[in-house]
């Protein structure tokens, strides 16, 4: 289960209670900041504004490409480790409003991280240092370390140790 934390609503649905739940001004800034690092070809830029504008840990290194989008509402939950890629395209979401509630819940990206893309990234998950996510996954549960993942739901193709194996393979050339 992924580690979100639920806040009951009454009445319309959660989304129309957002600027309760999340200060409107923060949200126009978060979204001038995000929509601006889409569009920039230069990475340390983009953690810079990461960093410094919305709160978020940035490794060294780590590269977000092209048009990814970050949590407009709670960036601050996100988390990324070093030299880890991002794909283009891909979606780290922080928050789920729903019709009876809403959930926060943070995203940790570990160490030298491939995340494929287009892949989109629900709260309240964890994924472990050296995971590969294929392009196009919906990564709605933990990812363990070194481990390759894909797939709409998401399933493990590799373990770790599988892909250990893979790799000697792929040295000795069989």
């Amino acid at each position: 289960m992924r580690r979100t934390t639920r806040y009951p609503v009454t009445g319309a649905n959660s989304l129309w209670h957002v600027y309760k739940t999340v200060p409107f001004l923060k949200v126009v800034k978060n979204f001038i900041i995000i929509q601006l690092a889409r569009y920039t070809p230069f990475l340390s830029v983009k953690n810079w504004l990461y960093r410094n504008f919305l709160g978020m840990k940035i490794g060294e290194q780590t590269s977000f490409a092209l048009m990814v989008m970050l949590d407009v509402m709670f960036p601050e939950k996100i988390s990324v480790g070093k030299n880890t890629v991002i794909g283009y395209n891909t979606t780290i979401l922080a928050h789920e409003y729903l019709i009876k509630e809403y959930r926060l819940g943070e995203v940790k990206i570990g160490n030298e991280v491939m995340i494929g893309a287009n892949t989109t990234i629900l709260p309240g998950v964890i994924i472990g240092d050296g995971a590969i996510v294929s392009a196009g996954t919906l990564v709605h549960k933990d990812v363990p370390s070194g481990s390759f993942v894909g797939g709409n739901p998401m399933r493990i193709i590799y373990t770790k140790e599988e892909m250990i194996e893979r790799q000697k393979n792929e040295n000795q050339g069989g």
